[in-house]
C-alpha cells in the first residue's frame, strides 16, 4: 500500500474518532480533514471541494426550501388532523400513524416530519390515554423507513445519487429505489404493530402521570415587600392554577411536603410546582413571586423581550460534560434555565450542580430572538417558544402540498431531473406566498450541507489513493461470494451509520462497495442501492440519527430502549435488503 493511502487511512480513522470522542462540530472536522488532504498534497483543491457542486447536494439545500413551505403553511398538520382519528386499540393506534408517517417521509425531510409531528403525537396519545413513550419511537423509526421509498426522501440517497452520477453516470428517478423502500417500510410498520406495545416502555403507567414527558418542577421565590408576603396559599391564588399545582414549600432550612391551603406565606420562601411547560408563564405573571433560579436576575435581557422557550440539548451542546454553572451556559447562550426533564423524569437538583446530557429537555428563559438564533444550530436539537407559537398558514397549505405534488409528478414522468423540479418547487412556494423571502436562509441547515459536501473529500481521496481498494480486498479475504460481499458491505455501512451521520456513512462507504463490486466482478448497482439504504438504517444507537434523538427527550427513552427495540428492525432492514435488492438489481 502506497503512502498516500496510508495517510488517507489514518485522516480517516482520526475522523472518525473525533467525531465520536469530542464535541467539536462535525463540519469543522470535515473541513479540517479536506484541508490536511490538501496540505498534504493528496488531493487537488477542485478534488477537495467538488462536494459543493454535486447536484445531490445542492438538491438537499434547495428541498430544506420546498420543506420549509411546507412547514410554515401547516400542510402536514393539515393531512395529520384528518388521518389520526380516534383508534380503540394501540394497535390501531399504531396502524393509524405509521402509514401516514412512512408515507409523507418518502416525500419530505424525516427531521421535518417528525419535529412537526411530535407536538401532534404527544396530543394525541393524551387523548387516547396511551404513553407518549408507546409511539414517539416508532414515529421516528417510520420517519426512517418511509426516507427509504423515494430519491427525495432522504439526504442520504440524494448524495448515493450524486455519486452515482459523477462516478457512473447513472441518475435514479423518483420511484426507482421504491422497489426495495416499500416493502421495507411495510415490514418495518407491521414489525412495530404486532410487538411495538411489548418492546417500548411505559415509563408513567397511570394515566395521572401520563403528559410528564413535558411537565417540569419549577421553583419561584415570595419576594419580600411583595403583595403575597402575609397571605395564605388559597387567597394568594396558588392552589387553583391551569397549568400546574404547588407540591413543595421551603422556608430556611425547614421543608413542607403537604402544602395546606391555610399556609400564610413569608419572604423568601421558595415554593415548587410541578406542571406543563405554561405553568411557568402562568407564574411570572404572579405579582410578588419571582423565579428562584439564581441567573434569572442576572439576564440580560429586558424583561418585555424575555420569552419562555423548551430546547432538547444536542449533540454539539458545548457544555455536555460540565455542570451548568461551569459551562457558563446564561452568558454563552443568553438564556436561563428554571428546570430540566430527563428521560422523562424531572431533576429536582439543584439546577447549578446539573451536568447536562445529549436529550436533556429544559425549560428556559431567553430573549425573544433565542428560538430564532438555535432552531437551525446543532446545540439543541429541537427549540420551540411556548408562549408564542406563530400560527401556520393554512389557507396557503393546498397551494404547498400542490406545488410538492407537481414536483414529484415532473420527475416521475421524466419531465425534470429531480435537481430542476425541486429548484422549480423551491420557487414556486415563494411566489405562491407559502414561504416568505425573509425566511428561505434560515430554514437551511448549511451545517448538513457543509458535512455532506466535505464528505466527498475524504471518499475522492479514498479512490485516487487506492485505499477503498485495500479495504475491499481485507473484507473478501473471508472468500465470500457476491451475495456474501453485498452483505458485509451492508454490516459494514450499518456500523458506521451508528458511530457517525449517516451521510458521512454513505460517502465513505461508497468507494469500498465500488471497490468489492468490482473485485467480485459483480454488477455495481445492488451495492450502490444497499450503501443507500444501509447507511439510512440507524435504529439501535439513539445519537446516529438525528430523529431519535429529537424523541429520546419527550419520550423519556433509554438507550437500552433503542437497543432493544432496535436491533430487530435491524435486522429486517438486513434481511429485506438483502433479499430483495439482489433481485431488482441482480449480482
Amino acid at each position: 500500500m502506497e503512502i498516500d493511502a496510508i495517510f488517507t487511512l489514518i485522516i480517516v480513522g482520526l475522523v472518525l474518532v473525533l467525531l465520536a470522542a469530542t464535541r467539536l462540530t462535525a463540519d469543522l472536522i470535515l473541513l479540517g480533514a479536506c484541508l490536511v488532504l490538501m496540505l498534504l498534497g493528496i488531493l487537488e483543491p477542485v478534488e477537495a471541494f467538488v462536494g459543493f457542486s454535486n447536484p445531490g447536494v445542492i438538491t438537499v439545500a434547495v428541498l430544506y426550501v420546498v420543506a420549509a413551505g411546507l412547514t410554515e403553511t401547516g400542510a402536514v398538520q393539515w393531512i395529520t388532523q384528518y388521518l389520526l382519528g380516534r383508534p380503540r386499540t394501540i394497535r390501531g393506534a399504531y396502524l393509524r400513524m405509521l402509514l401516514p408517517v412512512g408515507g409523507m417521509s418518502g416525500f419530505l425531510n424525516n427531521t421535518t416530519v417528525v419535529a412537526m409531528l411530535m407536538p401532534a403525537i404527544q396530543e394525541w396519545s393524551a387523548k387516547l390515554k396511551i404513553s407518549p413513550s408507546k409511539l414517539l419511537m416508532p414515529l421516528s423509526y417510520m420517519a426512517i423507513l418511509g426516507g427509504t421509498m423515494t430519491l427525495i426522501g432522504t439526504s442520504t440517497n440524494l448524495v448515493v445519487n450524486g455519486l452515482l452520477q459523477s462516478e457512473k453516470g447513472i441518475s435514479l428517478g423518483m420511484f426507482d429505489i421504491a422497489a426495495v423502500g416499500l416493502p421495507l417500510t411495510i415490514a418495518g410498520a407491521l414489525y412495530l404493530a404486532f410487538f411495538g406495545n411489548r418492546l417500548m416502555p411505559d415509563r408513567q403507567g397511570a394515566l395521572a402521570q401520563m403528559e410528564s414527558a413535558r411537565e417540569y418542577a419549577v421553583e419561584f421565590e415570595v419576594a419580600a415587600g411583595g403583595p403575597l408576603a402575609g397571605k395564605s396559599i388559597a387567597v394568594a391564588g396558588l392552589r387553583n392554577l391551569a397549568h400546574g399545582y404547588l407540591v413543595r414549600l421551603e422556608r430556611g432550612s425547614q421543608e413542607v411536603v403537604e402544602v395546606a391551603p391555610e399556609t400564610i406565606l413569608e419572604p423568601f420562601d421558595v415554593l415548587t410546582f410541578i406542571g406543563a411547560p405554561e405553568c411557568a408563564g402562568e407564574l411570572r405573571g404572579v405579582r410578588g413571586l419571582h423565579p428562584h433560579a439564581g441567573d434569572v436576575g442576572k439576564l440580560k435581557v429586558k424583561h418585555d423581550y424575555r420569552r419562555l422557550v423548551e430546547a432538547i440539548v444536542g449533540p454539539d451542546f458545548s457544555g455536555i460534560g460540565q455542570s451548568i454553572k461551569d459551562s457558563k451556559f446564561r452568558s454563552n447562550y443568553q438564556a436561563v434555565i428554571l428546570s430540566i426533564s430527563r428521560n422523562g423524569e424531572m431533576l429536582h437538583e439543584k439546577i447549578g450542580d446539573v451536568k447536562l446530557r445529549v436529550g436533556d429537555t429544559l425549560l428556559l428563559e431567553a430573549g425573544a430572538g433565542f428560538e430564532r438564533r438555535y432552531r437551525f444550530r446543532r446545540d439543541f436539537m429541537l427549540v420551540s417558544g411556548i408562549s408564542q407559537r406563530a400560527p401556520a398558514n393554512f389557507r396557503k397549505a393546498p397551494w404547498a402540498l400542490g406545488i410538492l405534488g407537481a414536483m414529484i409528478l415532473l420527475n416521475a414522468f421524466g419531465v425534470l431531473e429531480v435537481i430542476e423540479a425541486a429548484m422549480l418547487a423551491g420557487v414556486a412556494m415563494i411566489v405562491t406566498g407559502c414561504l416568505s423571502l425573509g425566511n428561505v436562509r434560515r430554514h437551511i441547515d448549511t451545517q448538513v450541507i457543509i458535512v455532506i459536501a466535505a464528505s466527498f473529500a475524504l471518499g475522492a481521496a479514498m479512490v485516487k489513493t487506492g485505499a477503498a481498494q485495500y479495504i475491499a480486498l481485507k473484507l473478501l479475504g473471508v472468500g465470500v461470494g457476491p451475495w456474501g460481499a453485498l452483505a458485509l458491505v451492508f454490516l459494514l455501512t450499518l456500523c458506521f451509520t451508528e458511530m457517525l451521520t449517516n451521510n458521512a456513512a454513505a460517502v465513505l462507504v461508497f468507494p469500498i462497495a465500488m471497490s468489492v463490486a468490482d473485485t467480485v466482478g459483480a454488477n455495481f448497482m445492488p451495492f450502490a442501492i444497499t450503501v443507500m439504504v444501509a447507511a439510512s438504517a440507524s435504529f439501535i444507537i439513539p445519537i446516529g440519527y438525528q430523529t431519535n434523538l429529537m424523541v429520546m427527550g419527550p419520550g423519556g427513552y433509554k438507550v437500552w430502549d433503542y437497543v432493544r427495540a432496535g436491533v430487530p428492525m435491524s435486522m429486517i432492514t438486513a434481511v429485506v435488503t438483502l433479499s430483495v435488492v439482489p433481485l431488482v438489481w441482480p449480482l
